[in-house]
């Protein structure tokens, strides 16, 4: 009977803990963490990488061009959010768009909107709009709770009783929680044994970046472009760029892209493109 009882416990919390994600409508399992609690650890994540990191005047050309094309999407994406419902994706978001001084070809986005481009990127992207393609997919990643998804994941792997207690709101600062926590949000900090977004998550981060960038008033077909020139720039190398680490092959993930390309024209069409 006690078994019987907890196996419908557990089915309970599979169905409470999903939700769908805006515009894919992927259904996607996360309530084993609450958002706040995503949020509180992913600002506290974001703020120790800064402080240790050499980041860049928001003077400088590239850090003002980082931010600029940020704070668009992002106005963009919130209107979009606000308008069809979706507002509460937002709630408690606290956005920052800065440059860090590092030669890897990366970006990243934490939950919250914490956003980090390290200057090695930027010459592939060459540009506002070849930022855009970046900066849409990694907004994605935090519009579609991806760190989130990726925490409720490895919590259910702990055990039911485990996370029973976080359903509950009973554990949220025990050791095995802060470990899972910090091997979520520590892509940007490179730590050993991060957990990657899926190869899933990847391309619906490319998916939804391309519409971001559309609903910004960036043509969404830079995005093509873009990653054939970050495809170029991995070859001959005995690693990949660290943004293409966990992607889609390139020929598949470029072919997708072209595949997605007419609806994302719609949007940029629709929200004033030329």
């Amino acid at each position: 009977m006690k078994r019987y009882f907890l196996a419908i416990m557990a089915i309970g919390l599979v169905v409470f803990a999903c939700q769908r994600v805006p515009i894919t409508n992927r259904k996607q399992f996360v309530g084993l963490v609450s958002a706040d609690q995503m949020l509180q650890l992913s600002y506290a994540e974001y703020d120790g990488f800064m402080d240790t990191s050499r980041v860049v005047p928001t003077n400088r050309k590239e850090a003002a061009m980082v931010a600029r094309v940020g704070t668009r999407i992002k106005r963009a994406v919130e209107d979009y959010l606000i308008s069809n419902n979706y507002s509460e994706v937002i709630d408690g978001y606290q956005w920052q768009f800065n440059t860090v001084d590092n030669d890897q070809l990366n970006a990243w986005c934490m939950p919250g909107g914490k956003v980090c481009f390290y200057t090695g990127i930027l010459p592939i992207c060459q540009d506002d709009a070849g930022v855009a393609v970046v900066m849409g997919h990694e907004i994605a990643h935090a519009i579609a709770e991806h760190g989130r998804e990726r925490m409720s994941r490895a919590m259910a792997a702990n055990g039911i009783t485990q996370v029973g207690a976080i359903a509950a709101g009973v554990a949220t600062k025990s050791e095995d929680i802060m470990q899972i926590a910090g091997q979520v949000l520590g892509i940007g900090t490179q730590v050993g044994g991060v957990l990657p977004n899926s190869r899933k998550q990847e391309s619906e981060a490319d998916k939804l970046g391309l519409i971001f960038m559309a609903m910004a008033g960036y043509n969404p077909q830079e995005g093509v472009a873009f990653w054939q020139r970050m495809q170029k720039a991995g070859e001959g190398k005995q690693k990949p760029p660290q943004l293409l680490s966990t992607h889609p092959a390139d020929d598949q993930r470029i072919a997708d892209m072209e595949k997605m390309m007419p609806k994302a024209m719609k949007y940029y069409y629709a929200y004033g493109g030329q």
